[in-house]
């Protein structure tokens, strides 16, 4: 099973839990801003998804699901659960595993280009994406590196874009699951009256980069399910699951 998690209902799973469905893996979908409770443990989860969120990892007095989570990602990393964490996702990784998240030193939102460290070469995360790739952005606050955790992605506005924790825990501050729905629905909630000229211009770019964007997001996912099996040498295939 696959557990994902929601920070706010708008920002689901979207390709990332399209590619999962199809390849049988059964899912569960925890909506935090619906109320949603968090498991207790993560006995039967193959692999940990944290979504985005407008919210900051410290606002926790005004999002009190925030402590909870933070408790299961510590637990995740500790048991050595496959964990991929999105934006917001990435930042509470971090977070979780002891380094603080600041303000970016660029406020990113639209598409851009992140280029891989030396590091990400031989990561099984990236492995056969080149050494850059574009990517979708919606983020103010980026993550610093935990003690022990690895830079994997830079770029040129924001140098800290993804990260790796032991074996199998990641960080991408980065968006790779959306679609044009997506870039639709996030313009209206978050930039209200602007949000029609805003819309249009990411709609386009999104219509020029769509198939080569998303044929890295699947092979990001193809990467992230081998990364799964290996974590479970001893499940023979989804439908056990």
């Amino acid at each position: 099973m696959i557990i994902f998690v929601k920070n706010i209902s708008l920002e689901g799973p979207e390709t990332l839990g399209t590619f999962f469905q199809k390849q049988g893996y059964p899912a569960r979908e925890i909506d935090l801003q619906a109320g949603d409770p968090l498991p207790r443990d993560l006995e039967g989860a193959q692999a940990m998804v944290v979504l985005g969120g407008p919210m900051n990892v410290y606002e926790e007095d005004k999002y009190p699901f925030l402590k909870e989570e933070d408790a299961l990602i510590r637990r995740a990393v500790a048991q050595g659960v496959p964990y991929l964490g999105i934006c917001l996702g990435a930042q509470l990784l971090a977070k979780a595993c002891g380094a603080r998240v600041v303000r970016s030193p660029k406020e990113e939102i639209g598409f851009s280009t992140v280029q891989f460290t030396q590091e990400a070469g031989t990561d099984s995360l990236f492995k056969g994406l080149g050494k850059e790739i574009d990517v979708f952005q919606w983020h103010g606050d980026m993550f610093q590196i935990p003690s022990g955790g690895k830079l994997l992605a830079v770029s040129k506005d924001c140098p800290h874009q993804a990260l790796r924790v032991g074996a199998c825990a990641y960080g991408l501050q980065f968006h790779v699951e959306i679609t044009g729905r997506t870039v639709q629905d996030w313009s209206q909630e978050y930039f209200g009256m602007d949000a029609a000229a805003r819309q249009q211009a990411m709609l386009e770019d999104y219509r020029k980069k769509k198939d080569q964007f998303h044929r890295v997001a699947d092979k990001i996912y193809e990467n992230f399910l081998k990364i799964i099996t290996t974590s479970h040498k001893d499940t023979k295939s989804p439908s056990h699951r």
